[in-house]
């Protein structure tokens, strides 16, 4: 069953808002991994540590294409 004017129109608004959400995370990823790779794990505290751990690994998780989206959406090199 084709899609009215109205339900298409609906989508792409949808669509749209996605995408633009999609950019600001990965530009908090992006930001998120720039930290992570200067900071100096010996100048923080245990509390600290742990979140940077926690940071870190789950950055090390993501798919190395969205790593990189996310380190061009902040114009970090990777590396």
């Amino acid at each position: 069953m084709p899609m009215n004017k109205q339900e298409a129109a609906m989508l792409r608004e949808e669509i749209e808002m996605l995408m633009l959400e999609r950019t600001r995370l990965l530009k908090v990823v992006g930001a998120a991994a720039v930290l992570v790779a200067n900071t100096d794990p010996k100048s923080l505290r245990d509390e600290t540590m742990d979140a940077a751990e926690m940071l870190s690994e789950t950055l090390n998780a993501l798919p190395e294409e969205t790593l990189k989206d996310a380190l061009d959406a902040v114009h970090a090199k990777a590396g």
